[in-house]
């Protein structure tokens, strides 16, 4: 939907508080129907994708719904609200981040597990679960499972692909417990680990190659090359460069993951200049984001909150709502910083 502002947006009865998302598929936005306010809901507009991926936008959203009626009902998934001409809404879902929770208690596993077995009770697979976004944990420490795009809907749950697509999803909870807390797995599970199915290893070595030619080459993802630690290789320069500028009264250079592999610059400056001018000026350097603002967050000592920078760059607006809720006295400041964000997508910088 171009052109919408995030703060601004109103469709039908309900009004988007936050875009939570954006890419060549939907606009994800967080907000609330008018005729309930206190209770927060998710919509995800298809028709904000351009003209010449709607058709896969379409498709994607038409397997979320699906797989959303069917698990209808299981507690730690999105339940699916509303339907229209422009996309869907569903159920906004609490809870932190599994590469931020990083949970090491053996019931949030347990839990994950459960909602994994009620799922393909359903007929549901996921088959996105290799992303850590896409893993909650709620306040009261259960597991939640968002974003239903990728996910297929069976028959027959017992089916063979059904099977086949169910082990891979516990496959890839079990490697999410490797990482987070590798002393709870069981011999079962490490063999489990080590036994990747058929389905996935056809996909590594045909369809995954057609995935990267499609995202790198068509849709001008980065493939990160060349990308190293570039806040220490090209980071001073931009900075000495900046700090040239009497107009500029403070500025904070971060990274922030590309939509495939490697990272951007992004560079919020605190000027009363606008950002065509500020890029001009720096015109010999490469800064994918560049954000003009009035005024940084400080801390008491007048230090830039990174903090808050770090979280706004990455798009992380789950762990913002949880910074926001702790430091209500910033909140105008830093809703006025996430309207003007660049970065919509949901990825992460991994080591």
């Amino acid at each position: 939907m171009p052109g919408a502002g995030p703060n601004a947006l109103v469709m039908a009865s309900f009004t988007s508080k936050t875009v939570m998302k954006s890419d060549v598929f939907s606009q994800t936005h967080a907000g609330y129907f008018d005729a309930d306010p206190d209770k927060r809901v998710i919509r995800r507009i298809v028709t904000a994708s351009p003209i010449w991926t709607r058709p896969l936008a379409w498709f994607l959203a038409k397997r979320e719904i699906r797989a959303l009626k069917k698990v209808s009902g299981i507690v730690g998934v999105p339940q699916l609200l509303e339907t229209d001409h422009d996309g869907l809404f569903r159920s906004w879902t609490d809870g932190t981040p599994l590469h931020l929770a990083a949970p090491m208690e053996i019931h949030w596993y347990r839990d994950a597990h459960r909602i994994l077995k009620e799922m393909r009770n359903q007929g549901v697979t996921h088959n996105d679960l290799a992303k850590p976004q896409n893993w909650l944990m709620t306040p009261d420490g259960d597991a939640a499972v968002i974003d239903f795009q990728l996910a297929s809907s069976h028959r027959n749950p017992r089916s063979k692909i059904a099977r086949t697509m169910a082990y891979e999803d516990l496959r890839h909870l079990l490697k999410q417990k490797k990482a987070f807390a590798p002393k709870l797995l069981t011999p079962i599970e490490r063999r489990i680990l080590k036994r990747k199915s058929l389905p996935s290893r056809i996909w590594l070595a045909t369809g995954k190659k057609v995935y990267n030619f499609i995202t790198r080459r068509v849709l001008k993802w980065s493939d990160g090359e060349g990308t190293g630690d570039r806040l220490t290789l090209e980071g001073p320069a931009i900075i000495e460069d900046l700090s040239a500028r009497s107009d500029v009264e403070g500025h904070s250079l971060l990274t922030y993951s590309l939509p495939s592999k490697g990272v951007g610059l992004y560079l919020f400056v605190e000027t009363e200049a606008d950002e065509g001018d500020i890029r001009k000026y720096l015109k010999n350097h490469r800064i994918e984001h560049i954000q003009t603002v009035h005024k940084l967050p400080r801390k008491s000592d007048g230090g830039v909150r990174m903090d808050v920078l770090h979280v706004i760059a990455h798009n992380q607006m789950t762990e913002l709502d949880e910074l926001l809720a702790a430091e209500p006295d910033i909140n105008e400041l830093v809703e006025g910083l996430v309207a003007g964000r660049k970065n919509f997508t949901d990825r992460r910088i991994t080591s």
